[in-house]
C-alpha cells in the first residue's frame, strides 16, 4: 500500500477547523440527503455504487475517489470532502490501510455515522506479513459487503428495509452470476501462468485459478513506488520473452518507467496484455466492470 501523500495529510490538518464548526451546528451522521435520501460517503466510486446499487432512490452517495485516470493513492483530501463525512447517514471505507484519509476524517469530523470497513468485514488476513487490501476484486468480501451496507440503510431508514434488502439479494445474485463467470475461466486456464505489475487484481487471478509467477519484490516495489532491483526487474521481464506467462495483468492508474518497462516487453513478446483499474470506469457500474474485466482476462488466456 502506498502511504498517503503528505499534501493529502496537510489538507486533512487544514480543514480540521472547519468541520469542526460544520460538527458543532449538526446532529453528525444524522443529516439526510436531497429530499430525505440518506447520505452516504464511500472512499472510491466502487463501494459508492454498490451502496447506490442496494440504496436505490433512497441514497445519496458521494464517491471520494472516483476520477478513472488518477492514481488513487495520489488523493488529496479537501474539506468539501469533510463536510460531506460530517453530514453523512453512512461512511463506507476500504480499510487495510488503502484509504486512512478516511479514519482521519470521520475522527475529526466528529460524525455518529454507521462506518463499514471493507477489509475488516471481508475477514481477510496477512499472508507472510502483507495484507492485500483490494478485497473488491473478491466477490466473496463483495457480498459481505452489500449485506452490511443494506444492514445500515436499514438503520438509517427502517420504513424502506424490504426495499433495501430486495435491492441487496438482487445485487448478490448478479455477483454470484460473476462468481459464475470466473469458474468458467477457472475451468478452462486453472494453472495457467501470468504475470502482474501490481496485487490489485489478485483476488480475482486467485478464484481463476491462475499462478502469479511475478517475483514478489517487482510488485511490492511497484506499489511502494520505490526502485525495482536490476536483477528483479531482468527475471520479470524474462517471464514475459521466454513466454513462461500467458497474460501481464496491469494496474492502467498506475503507470510508471518501471511498469512501462514491462509493457513493452510483454507486446514485443506477444504476450497478451489485460488493464485493470482500482475504480469504475465511466458508463460502468460494479457488476458490468467486473464482467468485462473477466471476459477481457478469459480471451487474453485463449489467446
Amino acid at each position: 500500500m502506498r502511504p498517503v501523500p503528505r499534501t493529502a495529510v496537510s489538507a486533512i490538518v487544514a480543514a480540521g477547523a472547519l468541520i469542526a464548526l460544520s460538527a458543532c451546528s449538526s446532529s453528525g451522521g444524522t443529516s439526510p440527503g436531497p429530499s430525505g435520501t440518506i447520505s452516504v460517503v464511500a472512499s472510491t466510486n466502487v463501494w459508492g455504487d454498490l451502496a447506490r446499487s442496494v440504496g436505490g432512490t433512497a441514497v445519496d452517495v458521494t464517491s471520494i475517489i472516483s476520477d478513472p485516470t488518477a492514481d488513487p493513492h495520489s488523493y488529496e483530501a479537501n474539506a468539501q470532502t469533510e463536510l460531506a463525512i460530517a453530514k453523512a447517514a453512512v461512511v463506507i471505507e476500504n480499510g487495510g490501510g488503502y484509504d486512512d484519509f478516511v479514519a482521519t476524517m470521520v475522527k475529526a469530523s466528529g460524525t455518529r455515522a454507521t462506518v463499514l470497513d471493507a477489509v475488516s468485514l471481508s475477514g481477510k488476513q496477512p499472508v507472510a506479513g502483507q495484507l492485500n487490501e483490494h478485497v473488491w476484486y473478491d466477490f466473496s468480501s463483495v457480498d459481505k459487503v452489500v449485506t452490511a451496507i443494506a444492514a445500515a440503510l436499514t438503520t438509517a431508514d427502517p420504513a424502506r428495509a424490504d426495499q433495501f434488502s430486495a435491492n441487496a439479494a438482487a445485487l448478490t445474485a448478479q455477483v454470484a452470476g460473476l462468481q459464475q463467470q470466473l469458474a468458467a475461466v477457472k475451468a478452462a486456464h486453472a494453472g495457467a501462468g501470468v504475470a502482474i505489475t501490481e496485487p490489485v487484481p489478485v483476488y480475482l487471478l486467485d478464484g481463476a485459478g491462475l499462478v502469479d509467477k511475478t517475483p514478489a519484490a517487482f510488485s511490492a516495489a511497484v506499489e511502494a513506488q520505490t526502485d525495482v532491483p536490476p536483477a528483479v526487474m531482468q527475471a520479470t521481464v524474462a517471464l514475459l520473452t521466454r513466454h513462461e506467462v500467458a497474460a501481464l495483468v496491469y494496474n492502467e492508474q498506475a503507470v510508471g518507467p518501471q511498469t512501462t518497462t514491462v509493457l513493452d516487453a510483454a507486446r514485443r513478446a506477444g504476450v497478451p496484455v489485460v488493464p485493470v483499474t482500482e475504480t469504475l470506469p465511466p458508463g460502468k457500474t460494479y457488476v458490468t466492470w467486473m464482467s468485462s474485466t473477466i471476459a477481457a482476462l478469459a480471451s487474453a488466456l485463449g489467446a
